[in-house]
């Protein structure tokens, strides 16, 4: 009996590719699509997200055409509890939080892994960009960067367990140009061949966060003051939740000299500005902390990421008493900012990750 793969598909060109590329080794392969929240609900327009009707046709296409089962689960209830509400208790608290990876974490690995296992399916597939490889020297599953460093997204999936790894492929991993991905679902005659990939947010695809979270909650969050790092009043913002740390652009305010967002303090309700210089600090500490690799019981050497399209950056990672992690980086790093991830690396392989609580 051929192994069985569940195969996450979003409609795009890329998971239809993993599809392909794992019926090509011989699985037995299920198609599905999380249906992850209504577009009614969060104010969102039909057209302008990448769980649309078109985006489920095109999977659904895509599944028919490879003779694979096909079905649509309906996870809005977890999508909203955690990844919609975990993005606005965030802004709320003045951090800046990253939905792709709750949603991947808490949906992806989480109910559609656990939905795989119901399904008696060996593996879970998806079509994200990075590598999963057996260490026989450590017996541990490691996470490394994609051979197309331009769309790695290792940085994203640092949270996964060996569990997780174990029972996880990415048939896109090892592709050097994204062109050899279409060209394979040219060859296939997908539908969504030449589909342009998603860059949004998919439930804030306008990019306006704040006003996404006032439809949402139904609350009009007070405007406050802009001060400087002496407290010194300098204006009135519209509101917290319509910052983020390193922001110049949007503030509304006539100031001597540019003045950047460095904090916010929801205890009350104020932004602090400053000037660039003040944005770099030296170190963070990370809690909520996945080791990919054993946990280090010494200071160890990496190099870290504290955004998605940050450059990694030298530092030194300690384990601290309470599991927290500090980064000591060799240069200071700038807008390191609360609610992003920290993701550590030693070269390609992902030591680990966690949510920067403290910069």
């Amino acid at each position: 009996m051929n192994k069985r793969a569940l195969i996450a598909m979003s409609g795009g060109v890329d998971s239809s590719v993993a599809a392909a590329l794992m019926c090509e080794k011989g699985y037995e392969c299920i198609g599905a699509t999380m249906k992850l929240y209504h577009n009614e609900d969060v104010g969102v327009p039909r057209e302008h997200t990448c769980c649309t009707l078109e985006d489920v046709e095109d999977a659904r296409d895509v599944a028919f055409s490879l003779n694979m089962p096909y079905y649509v689960f309906n996870f809005t209830d977890d999508f909203a509890g955690q990844v919609i509400d975990r993005f606005v208790s965030a802004y709320e608290n003045g951090a800046t939080p990253n939905p792709c990876i709750d949603c991947n974490r808490y949906m992806k690995y989480d109910k559609l892994y656990r939905r795989a296992k119901i399904m008696e399916c060996d593996t879970i597939v998806t079509g994200h960009y990075a590598r999963i490889e057996y260490d026989s020297g450590t017996g541990r599953w490691l996470l490394k960067k994609a051979r197309n460093l331009a769309k790695d997204q290792s940085y994203v999936l640092y949270f996964m367990t060996q569990e997780q790894l174990k029972h996880t492929q990415f048939p896109l991993g090892e592709f050097s140009d994204k062109d050899e991905v279409r060209d394979i679902a040219a060859k296939y005659r997908f539908v969504n061949a030449k589909k342009h990939d998603s860059q949004d947010i998919c439930f804030v695809p306008n990019g306006k966060y704040a006003d996404f979270i006032e439809h949402y909650t139904g609350k009009n969050y007070p405007s406050g003051s802009f001060v400087d790092l002496q407290g010194h009043p300098l204006g009135r913002h519209k509101g917290i939740i319509r910052y983020t740390i390193g922001q110049r652009k949007g503030l509304g305010l006539s100031l001597p000299a540019p003045m950047y967002v460095c904090r916010k303090c929801p205890e009350d309700n104020t932004v602090v500005l400053s000037s660039e210089q003040e944005l770099y600090t030296a170190e963070l500490i990370a809690d909520d902390f996945n080791w990919i690799i054993a946990a280090p019981e010494q200071p160890l050497r990496v190099t870290a990421k504290t955004r998605y399209g940050a450059k990694e950056a030298d530092a030194l990672a300690t384990v601290l008493p309470n599991r927290t992690v500090r980064v000591v980086f060799d240069e200071p790093q700038r807008a390191v900012t609360k609610g992003q991830a920290v993701v550590l690396y030693d070269g390609d392989i992902v030591v680990g990750g966690g949510t920067i609580c403290q910069a």
